[in-house]
């Protein structure tokens, strides 16, 4: 009953519902942006600029800290309208699916290489034992819920995967965004490629990615989201798994071998 009148009430917020659609309106106005590069061109989409002008927003008056929780719920809601898109689009693109083979499947060890890269560096630049909870994935609900689950909220290793956690849903979209645009226009790889790799397990991430790459490629949109939606939910599927059995095991296997080292060196 408490959750029926949760929802009631953030339904009720037309505050923030007008909120919304002011930025939504003012984002399609200024509509897609090309900023060439060399060959390529730097896309920037409507969801870009609402990312960052809510973020402004929210240290300011305009937003309150009531409104800010409530528009927490609306994003489930919002990512799970997209995900029943998704659904209705793979339907048809099944025969692409298969076509793509096992790429699809091993397309998550991917992931891997936030540790082979990113956790060298992180303990180069000083950082402790949050290293591993910061690179040992990229950072998602699952992958927090793992974190949390071995070592606890208030330990190194939380600390970690909450900062990438927040990060990740402040910057990720945008980041992934600009990614996807520069490298499907800069380099030769096929765009359907960059499609499989929007897939990271994240929703906005994916969307972002994806929303991208449509603008750059509108004739393969089917294909796209089809692929791109298909990627993201194995990425959700197996993740957890990943990180669990290869990912966390590894990250603290060479953090464990660059601290001895680093200790032998000194």
């Amino acid at each position: 009953m408490s959750e029926k009148v949760e929802i009631r009430t953030i339904l009720k917020d037309w505050r923030l519902h007008v909120l919304v659609l002011l930025i939504v309106v003012l984002t399609e106005f200024i509509g897609q942006i090309s900023i060439p590069v060399g060959p390529g061109a730097i896309l920037l989409l409507p969801m870009l600029y609402a990312l960052a002008i809510g973020f402004a927003l929210y240290f300011t008056p305009v937003v309150s800290k009531r409104q800010s929780k409530n528009a927490e719920p609306l994003i489930v809601m919002g990512v799970g309208v997209l995900i029943a898109k998704i659904g209705v689009v793979i339907g048809p693109q099944i025969e692409d699916l298969i076509a793509v083979g096992p790429a699809l499947i091993l397309q998550e060890l991917g992931n891997l290489g936030t540790i082979l890269i990113a956790l060298p560096v992180a303990i180069w630049l000083g950082m402790k034992r949050e290293s591993v909870g910061m690179t040992h994935s990229i950072g998602r609900e699952p992958n927090v819920g793992l974190i949390m689950d071995r070592y606890g909220f208030d330990s190194p290793e939380g600390r970690g995967v909450m900062t990438m956690y927040i990060f990740g849903t402040v910057f990720g979209a945008i980041f992934l965004g600009l990614l996807a645009g520069i490298l499907a226009t800069v380099t030769p790889l096929n765009p359907l490629s960059f499609a499989l790799a929007s897939g990271v397990g994240s929703g906005s991430m994916m969307a972002a990615g994806s929303g991208t790459l449509i603008a750059a490629y509108p004739e393969l949109e089917s294909q796209i989201i089809a692929l791109a939606g298909a990627s993201n939910l194995i990425s959700l599927a197996t993740g957890l798994y990943v990180s669990m059995l290869i990912g966390l095991p590894l990250a603290n296997k060479i953090y464990a071998l660059m601290n001895k080292n680093k200790g032998q060196g000194e």
